[in-house]
This record gives C-alpha cells, structure tokens and sequence, in this order.
C-alpha cells in the first residue's frame, strides 16, 4: 500500500479530509467473498477506534467511513460504541512489529453495556490498512474477551512485506 491508487486513496482518507472517498473503497471491499454461512452468521460491523484526540485532529475516524459505506452495502449494522481506545498510541508506521503490538496492548476496552450485544456475536472489524495485524489483534483480543465468539477482520489494504513484488494497482471500477 506504499505507493499507486490503493495507497493514495488511504492517504486521501486519513490525511487529506476526504471522508467521501470511503464509498469508493468500501465498493472494493465489499467483493470479498465470505462463505454463505460466514456471511448468515454476521452480527455487525465494528470499525477500529481512534484516540479521541486523533479523532478531533481528523475530524472523523477513517475506519467508521469505511464501515458506515461497508454496512450498507453488506446490509449490515455498524456498532461504533461497542469498543473504544481508552489510551492514545503512537504512530505505528515506523514500529517493529512487536513493538507495534506492545504499542496497542490494552489500548481498548469495551463498553459494559456492549456485553449483551456481543455474547456470542461474530464481529467484523474493519480497517483501512493491516500491516502486522497489531491494533485488529489487540482490538479482537477485547471483544472476546467480552463475549464475541468469533472475530473477522476487512481492510482495504495491506501495507508491503519486503519480499512482496511490486503488482500494478487495478482499475478501481472493474468487476
């Protein structure tokens, strides 16, 4: 995801104030394919939440856009007040990955009302990008830990490993 349209569109949504931008690659990650019985058992989308801080700086939190324009093409509720950041993290881009997972460790906790509403639940949670899996993990981690019986996970992107080659990006409106 370091470089092409794939990459500019993240950029776009996350640092540039393009919220609208979010529709066009939900439209994208939407055509994952779930088994059929993957996609019956789904309770509700949860995007991955921000510092409240970094969410006053960005004006909206980039995985909410991407999951509000997902949930209505998947047909599917979002649960924004289910799972919360209670402390702020510093930037993962340049963190190893086991220093990015001690970044987020017990960064999240639920909300005491969201237990009933999760007991048993298959949760998505959606991302903008995955790179280690660090902060999706750790928010994962949470929701199990009160009561969501399964955890997926949808991103737009992944970022590189070093040994990925170089694909030219696709034509974003081709099936």
């Amino acid at each position: 995801m370091d470089q092409g349209t794939g990459a500019a569109m993240v950029h776009a949504l996350k640092y540039e104030g393009w919220p609208r931008i979010a529709l066009p690659m939900a439209r994208r990650m939407a055509r994952l394919h779930f088994p059929p019985d993957v996609v019956a058992e789904r309770a509700a989308l949860v995007p991955v939440p921000l510092s409240s801080s970094r969410r006053r700086e960005r004006g909206y939190n980039q995985a909410e856009k991407l999951a509000e324009a997902l949930g209505g093409l998947w047909n599917l509720p979002v649960w924004t007040n289910v799972v919360e950041r209670v402390r702020r993290t510093t930037s993962q881009v340049r963190l190893t990955p086991s220093d990015r997972a001690a970044n987020v460790a017990q960064a999240f906790a639920t909300a005491s009302s969201a237990s009933g509403r999760l007991a048993g639940a298959h949760i998505v949670l959606v991302d903008d990008v995955v790179t280690t899996a660090a902060t999706l993990n750790a928010t994962a981690q949470t929701l199990i830990g009160r009561g969501a019986r399964i955890v997926s996970y949808v991103t737009f992107g992944r970022a590189p490993e070093a040994g990925d080659r170089s694909v030219p990006d696709l034509d974003l409106d081709q099936d």
